[in-house]
């Protein structure tokens, strides 16, 4: 992915070295690997975690010192150029589509643990944003950690994972997230669940309708870019995961959806560029 010469967002807020409380989660290294990438990696959010996780957890201490790398340096410069890529797409976007003024998201970068508007949470569950403080919460590690936990990476990945949960935000402001979450809370878990998924699949879209706009307006999708970003979706479908993790797939529990699905709808984003592209809601559950 092409990065040079484009500026750096003013919404970072560094708090690596600024330790949150600690939340533990149970089950062991594997488990936690699966809560937080099945739960969060690809756009969950906090409330998808206390629902499914919190339960069974156990405090721990908090992280050790943080000590930044020269490779942490390096994510840090990515992830803001990233991030003012998506303030630069949905700025133009919403004029163009007549919803307003966008609100960009502030971004936290944190290491071990973070306190956030919804809650505590540990590195253990990835990337994730948070609607209450409109902030997407992320450690550089769980970046670094990609290739060997999932078998995939590489920069327009990370910046799927990121464009990602700003599409959570974008749903935010539109009113989508909140209008979601209040029929979730008057579901059956099955039925919640799938209102998850259909949630997840266009925050999938919106990742791929900013890639598309970023690489009209900065060039910046280079040969096998697209590749990277569809290969890891399809390793972060909930059938994948839960097989590599179970053996076998439980579809009622599916909250992200399958990896194909996933694929299908970064990949129509990424195509089409056309943000009212994305209507995951009208799509009968099987053929979504």
């Amino acid at each position: 992915m092409r990065i040079d010469g484009r500026r750096r967002s003013g919404n970072i807020v560094d708090r690596r070295g600024v330790s949150g409380k600690a939340v533990g989660i149970g089950g062991g290294v594997l488990g936690a690997i699966v809560i937080g990438i099945i739960t969060l990696l690809s756009g969950g959010n906090i409330g998808d975690v206390a629902r499914n996780v919190m339960g069974s957890q156990t405090g721990q201490p908090a992280a050790t010192a943080y000590q930044e790398t020269a490779e942490d340096r390096q994510l840090a410069d990515f992830v803001s150029v990233v991030l003012a890529g998506t303030e630069d797409v949905w700025t133009k976007v919403f004029r163009e589509q007549g919803w307003g003024e966008y609100e960009p998201p502030k971004m936290v970068l944190f290491h071990g643990s973070v306190s956030s508007g919804c809650g505590n949470a540990t590195s253990q569950v990835g990337p994730f944003y948070c609607s209450a403080d409109k902030t997407v919460y992320i450690d550089l590690d769980f970046l670094k950690d990609m290739e060997t936990d999932i078998g995939g990476g590489g920069d327009f990945a990370y910046a799927y994972v990121i464009a990602h949960e700003v599409g959570h935000h974008v749903q935010n402001l539109l009113g989508i997230l909140p209008e979601a979450h209040s029929r979730m809370s008057s579901l059956s878990e099955t039925e919640a669940n799938r209102v998850s998924v259909r949630l997840e699949l266009q925050a999938d879209y919106l990742a791929g309708v900013w890639g598309h706009e970023d690489n009209a307006m900065f060039n910046s999708i280079e040969p096998g870019d697209v590749e990277e970003a569809l290969d890891v979706a399809s390793k972060i479908g909930d059938d994948y995961l839960q097989k590599k993790a179970y053996g076998q797939e439980m579809p009622e529990s599916f909250n992200h959806g399958r990896s194909e699905w996933r694929v299908r709808w970064l990949e129509k984003g990424l195509r089409s560029g056309d943000p009212k592209g994305g209507d995951t809601f009208s799509v009968a559950y099987p053929e979504l």
